[in-house]
């Protein structure tokens, strides 16, 4: 299998989930717009949360980018 750029984990009890771009985490997201945030500060250029919905670039781990509830 091969491992993406981009990962998204599954969510916490919260319903957050930890972005890693590279091998780093970006942080922890609680909405598409969080993760399109922490993309452009990484140096995407403009992503939005639509674009995280529809990108094959990222690994979903744990549901795809419809699932933010444990």
């Amino acid at each position: 299998m091969t491992t993406l750029p981009i990962v998204v984990y599954p969510p916490d009890e919260q319903g957050g989930r930890r972005v890693r771009l590279n091998g780093e985490i970006l942080g922890l997201a609680y909405t598409l717009r969080d993760i399109a945030e922490f993309l452009r500060r990484a140096g995407l250029d403009d992503p939005d949360p639509a674009w995280v919905e529809a990108t094959a670039l990222i690994d979903w781990r744990g549901g795809g980018p419809d699932v933010w509830k444990a």
